[in-house]
């Protein structure tokens, strides 16, 4: 990518698309293309193309996609598959027909296994069956990689793929019902200061082994692999380090400040047992992530309670 390209980044609302809107600017971009969702709708083909054909992008970053937490992706099962099927089977198309230089996808590390040998290698997909809670969503991620492998099959497109671990960081959902475990824990252990409560509830039992990357280092990695990786096999980004939920829930209450006890409901799931990232491939390539997890969770503690009080 040079700097007068143009490049478009679906999804630039949502906290990856955002992160990799940030990441072009400091590096000096400035022909970056948005649509918010009430100016394109992705699910609309006719739409899309209509996009593609007056603005003829010459590089997407598609991050676009409904995304949500354990409660979310087992209660909205339809929504989280066709949504995410028909939003990445419209971009990935168009950007075919309207010959785009270059494709980045963003998929997601529930695309592996439930059971499979720790740290995930890229290889491990397909191998057994997935988690039952986020398995539409997983299925819709999983097509989207076989979609950007199969244009490069047939039509030599250059389009790739890339499988973040667990993200947290800026414009992340803070949804008790349907966020993610790291923004849930921080809006609960603040409400419980603030309200002086004694005790909170943590869904699961605390066992489930995760690993977190802060969104800007995934931004760095998207940035990375658009320069430097053509290749057809997806890639894993991640920190290839994991810390269970209790460790995690111990983390944020201390950075929190919340003085309280933690009652762990164990009638609510805990999917995954371990979802670790093996990043050997990514790091032989030449990146690495740069953020440690407690520096970059009281980073966005700290942006958090900027929000929270406005």
């Amino acid at each position: 990518m040079n700097k007068q390209d143009k490049i478009y980044i679906a999804g630039h609302r949502g906290m990856v698309g955002s992160a990799i809107v940030r990441k072009l600017q400091a590096e000096g971009f400035e022909n970056i293309i948005t649509r918010s969702s009430a100016e394109l709708d992705l699910m609309n083909q006719a739409a899309v193309m209509d996009f593609f054909s007056n603005e003829k992008p010459q590089f997407v970053f598609l991050a676009a996609a409904k995304v949500g937490g354990i409660h979310a992706n087992n209660t909205f099962r339809a929504e989280f598959l066709y949504n995410n099927l028909m939003i990445e089977a419209n971009v990935i198309h168009a950007a075919h027909v309207h010959q785009v230089q270059k494709l980045l996808f963003l998929g997601s590390s529930c695309i592996y296994p439930k059971i499979a040998p720790q740290p995930l290698t890229e290889n491990a997909l397909l191998t057994g069956e997935l988690e039952p809670t986020n398995e539409p969503y997983a299925i819709a991620k999983i097509a989207g990689i076989k979609l950007c492998e199969s244009y490069r099959d047939q039509y030599n497109d250059n389009f790739i793929s890339a499988m973040p671990t667990n993200l947290y960081g800026p414009n992340d959902n803070y949804d008790l019902q349907n966020s993610h475990v790291l923004p849930a824990l921080i809006r609960k252990f603040h409400e419980g200061k603030i309200n002086q409560l004694s005790e909170v509830e943590v869904w699961g039992t605390g066992s489930p082994l995760r690993e977190f990357l802060h969104v800007d280092d995934l931004a760095d990695a998207c940035y990375f692999l658009m320069q430097h990786y053509n290749e057809k096999e997806f890639v894993n980004v991640g920190t290839g380090t994991d810390l269970s939920i209790k460790a995690l829930a111990e983390m944020v209450k201390d950075i929190v400040g919340f003085e309280g006890e933690l009652v762990w409901n164990t009638s609510k799931p805990d999917g995954t047992p371990r979802k670790l990232m093996n990043v050997d491939k990514i790091e032989s390539l030449g990146w690495k992530h740069q953020i440690d997890l407690r520096s970059g969770i009281e980073k966005v503690y700290s942006e958090f309670v900027q929000k929270y009080n406005a």
